[in-house]
């Protein structure tokens, strides 16, 4: 297969050296800890096996075990590994939104180090609600909001460093107030790449037209894991036109199985891998409201797909 990356690079890219590529139970329709048309735990974490994937994320918290000893003999049991947890922030709303944070840090990231993960997605809150799709605040941030957010940021990615031997790693979300490409450049250029960094989303990225090979080449030190999803360009357009929400998006299937939308993620693994490749590449396809036979095939076609377009990717 022939390198994506540019000939006149200075970075080596060792053969063998790719990501380790996971899944998350996001891309099982999972979007909350309980909800009886999701799949149940036991049965996500068999397909997943049975997908041939070995790296998960913990998912909403609650979903999966939240017994330490018991989760690590669930996935122990069936070969399985955890890289990162997940939690939900408002920092810009202001200082009593640090309580909230680090609440569930402790939960979330004290349980995930507990099974050895080493990273902790932080996803913004959205001015538009994915349950309701009610729209609760402005789009955008005064600047004042924006110096709340990226020094909250800063704050909990130090804390998890120091608690928990945890790094932070941002998520840009559509519906969100970070969510463009000049948003995501101005996050970066607000908080401290030693605390704060980013979970790139391939497809939330693309959502809002970002170039997310650019943003790897151009900021190449503040990618620290990605989500690898795509997006349908035949739906998109009429999502943005419209305005619809991004929790309806979903149920229309913005977010497409791979290869069929964009960006294509064989070029994004090898920049991601020419940089680090200790960086976990986890798949997730947004699908929340499927019907619980839907998610399976689709995962295993996309490991298929994975492998079969770089050689920059590994199970382990």
């Amino acid at each position: 297969m022939t390198d994506t990356i540019p000939a006149d690079s200075d970075v080596v890219v060792h053969q063998g050296a790719g990501l380790r590529i996971g899944t998350a139970p996001d891309s099982w329709g999972v979007w909350f800890p309980d909800d009886p048309k999701q799949v149940p735990w036991q049965r996500f974490l068999d397909e997943v096996v049975a997908a041939g994937y070995t790296w998960i994320e913990l998912g909403p918290y609650g979903y999966l075990p939240t017994d330490p000893h018991q989760l690590e003999d669930e996935l122990g049991s069936r070969g399985l590994k955890l890289s990162a947890g997940t939690v939900f922030t408002g920092f810009h709303k202001g200082d009593d939104q640090w309580q909230r944070a680090w609440d569930q840090a402790l939960a979330v990231a004290g349980l995930a180090s507990k099974l050895g993960a080493e990273h902790l997605v932080v996803i913004p809150d959205l001015w538009r609600s994915d349950a309701t799709s009610e729209v609760l605040e402005s789009r955008t941030l005064t600047d004042e909001q924006w110096k709340k957010l990226a020094a909250g940021h800063d704050r909990l990615g130090k804390a998890l460093l120091e608690e928990f031997g945890v790094k932070q790693q941002f998520h840009s979300h559509a519906d969100s107030h970070v969510g463009t490409t000049r948003e995501v450049v101005r996050f970066l250029d607000e908080t401290d790449e030693r605390y704060t960094n980013l979970c790139l989303d391939t497809g939330h990225f693309a959502y809002y037209g970002g170039d997310n090979v650019k943003l790897i080449q151009e900021r190449p030190d503040r990618i620290g894991y990605l989500h690898l999803k795509q997006v349908d360009t035949s739906l998109l357009f009429d999502v943005l036109k419209n305005d619809v929400p991004f929790a309806d998006a979903v149920t229309q299937g913005i977010m497409i199985e791979p290869p069929h939308g964009v960006p294509d993620l064989a070029p994004i693994i090898e920049a991601v891998a020419a940089i680090d490749p200790d960086i976990f590449a986890i798949v997730e396809q947004d699908m929340y409201g499927c019907d619980v036979d839907y998610p399976f095939p689709i995962a295993k076609r996309t490991r298929e797909h994975i492998f079969s377009c770089t050689h920059f990717a590994r199970t382990h």
